[in-house]
C-alpha cells in the first residue's frame, strides 16, 4: 500500500513538472500575446492539467465504468502525446540558452559583474517554441486523419494454439474467431463484406464469434444479417453474447419491449445459422473423438451490469471431454472466475476490449491505454495449463476510428502437445 502511494506521488510530481515545463514553452512561443500570460489562462491550464491527472489515476486505480475509464485514458494519452512531442524543442531551446549564457559569462568583463542577472536573461526562441507546438499538433492531426482509415482495415492474425490433451482427430484443425461486430456502428457494407470474405478465404474448419453483435438493439443487424449469414464452416459456427447484446445500454418503454428485442437478437443468431451457446455446451465429434465447445453469457468482473454467465451450467456433464474450449466475451472472466474455479477449461476465447481502438500492436510490441484497465486485452495469454485469447474486435463502437489496433480476424491452428517454445504469460 505504501509503495503504491509513493508511486502515485511520483507520477503526479512528474506529470506536474512536465506541465509546468510546457506552460513556460507556450508562453515563450507567444511572448507578445497577453492571453498565455494572463491569470485566467494559467488557472484554466492548471485546472485541465489537474483534471486529466485525476482522471488518469481514477481510471487506473478505481473501478469506474468501462466506457468512462476508456474515454478518460484516451483523452489523457492523446494530450500527453502532444506534450511529449513539444518537449524536445523545449530541451533544445534550453540547451541553446545554456550555451549562450556560458559564452556570455566567459566574455563578461569584471565591471559587468554588478549588473543584475535579469538583464543577462536570454529569452526563449519564439521560432523553436512555435515549431515545437506545431510538432505537438502534427501527431494529433495525423491520428485524427488516420482514424477512419483503420475502421475497415481488416487483418488476419495467425496463431498456433497447443493443447496437450487434444485428440489426434483434431490435431491441425483450423479455428477462426471474430468478435465485437457492433453492427450499429457500420456505414460501409462493401467493406464489411470484404472482411467476411477474408475470413471465408481462410477455410476454417469451425468458427467462433465471441459477442457484441450489436450496440444496443437487435434491429441494427437488419442490413448486415445477409452478410454475416455467409459465415459458415464445416464443423459449425458457434457464438456467444456480449455486454451490448442485452439492451442494457438503452432505455426501453417497458421490460417487455427489452425482452422482445433480446429474443429477436437470439433469433438473429439462429437465422444466420450460428449456434448460440447460452450457458451450455456442444460435443464436437471428428472421427469418433470429441472435444467440448462451451459458451457462457456475458460475465464481466469490471462491468456495472449483471453477470449473466453460468459456468456451472456450461460445464455440466463435460467431465469426460479431454479438451474444453470456452467462449466468454469479457476477458476479465478468465481471471475472475475461470482460473480459480474451473481448471478443466483448456482455453477461453474473448473480445470486448477492442484494444481501445488505439495503441501499438506489432509482432514484438503491443501497448494500449486499455492495459491499465485489463491485464489481458489482446492476443494469447497462458497461466499454468490454461490459455486465453483476446480478439481486438471486428467492428467498432464509441470512437469512430482505429489507430494502431486494427480490426482482427484470428485463425488458430490447434496442435496436440506442449508449446515447443515453452511460452508462459
Amino acid at each position: 500500500m505504501r509503495e503504491q502511494a509513493l508511486n502515485i506521488i511520483l507520477i503526479i510530481a512528474i506529470l506536474l513538472l512536465i506541465d509546468l515545463y510546457v506552460l513556460h514553452g507556450i508562453r515563450g512561443a507567444f511572448k507578445k500575446w497577453k492571453l498565455p500570460h494572463s491569470g485566467d489562462f494559467t488557472f484554466f491550464y492548471w485546472l485541465v492539467s489537474v483534471l486529466l491527472i485525476a482522471g488518469l489515476l481514477f481510471s487506473v486505480y478505481i473501478k469506474l465504468g468501462m466506457g468512462a475509464r476508456a474515454a478518460t485514458l484516451m483523452i489523457f494519452f492523446l494530450i500527453f502525446l502532444g506534450k511529449i512531442s513539444f518537449l524536445p524543442f523545449l530541451m533544445i531551446d534550453d540547451l541553446r540558452r545554456m550555451l549562450i549564457l556560458r559564452r556570455d559569462r566567459l566574455k563578461r568583463k569584471p565591471e559587468d559583474i554588478s549588473i543584475p542577472p535579469k538583464e543577462h536573461a536570454i529569452p526563449r526562441s519564439e521560432f523553436l517554441m512555435k515549431a515545437g507546438l506545431l510538432a505537438g499538433s502534427i501527431p494529433l492531426a495525423a491520428i485524427r486523419i488516420s482514424m477512419p482509415k483503420g475502421l475497415y482495415d481488416y487483418h488476419v492474425k495467425y496463431q498456433t494454439m497447443y493443447l496437450p490433451n487434444l485428440p489426434k482427430a483434431f490435431d491441425g484443425i483450423k479455428l477462426g474467431q471474430i468478435s465485437d461486430i457492433h453492427s450499429g456502428s457500420f456505414y460501409n457494407k462493401k467493406a464489411v463484406l470484404g472482411g467476411v470474405e477474408m475470413l471465408l478465404k481462410e477455410k476454417a474448419d469451425l468458427i467462433f464469434f465471441t459477442g457484441d453483435l450489436v450496440n444496443g438493439q437487435a434491429n441494427e443487424m437488419i442490413h448486415y444479417r445477409d452478410i454475416f449469414a455467409k459465415v459458415k464452416a464445416p464443423l459449425g459456427v458457434y457464438s456467444s453474447l456480449g455486454n451490448h447484446d442485452y439492451g442494457d445500454y438503452g432505455k426501453w418503454p417497458s421490460l417487455a419491449d427489452k425482452k422482445k428485442d433480446h429474443e429477436y437478437l437470439i433469433a438473429t443468431h439462429k437465422s444466420m445459422g450460428w449456434d448460440l451457446l447460452l450457458n451450455e455446451h456442444r460435443r464436437l465429434k471428428v472421427n469418433g473423438e470429441e472435444i467440448g465447445i462451451l459458451g457462457v453469457e456475458n460475465w464481466g468482473e469490471l462491468s456495472i451490469f449483471p453477470k449473466y454467465g453460468r459456468m456451472d451450467l456450461a460445464t455440466k456433464n463435460t467431465d469426460d471431454l479431454p479438451v474444453k474450449l470456452l467462449l466468454s466475451h469479457d476477458p476479465s472472466h478468465w481471471r475472475g472466475e475461470v482460473l480459480p474455479q474451473y481448471p478443466q477449461i483448456d482455453a477461453m476465447f474473448s473480445g470486448h476490449t477492442h484494444g481501445m481502438q488505439f495503441g501499438v500492436r506489432t509482432e514484438h510490441l503491443q501497448w494500449s491505454p486499455i492495459e491499465y484497465i485489463y491485464k489481458e486485452w489482446a492476443g494469447l495469454y497462458q497461466e499454468g495449463k490454461q490459455q486465453l485469447y483476446v480478439n481486438v474486435g471486428y467492428g467498432f463502437v464509441g470512437l469512430a476510428g482505429r489507430v494502431g489496433i486494427l480490426p482482427e480476424i484470428t485463425i488458430f491452428t490447434l496442435k496436440a502437445g506442449q508449446d515447443p517454445s515453452g511460452y508462459r504469460s
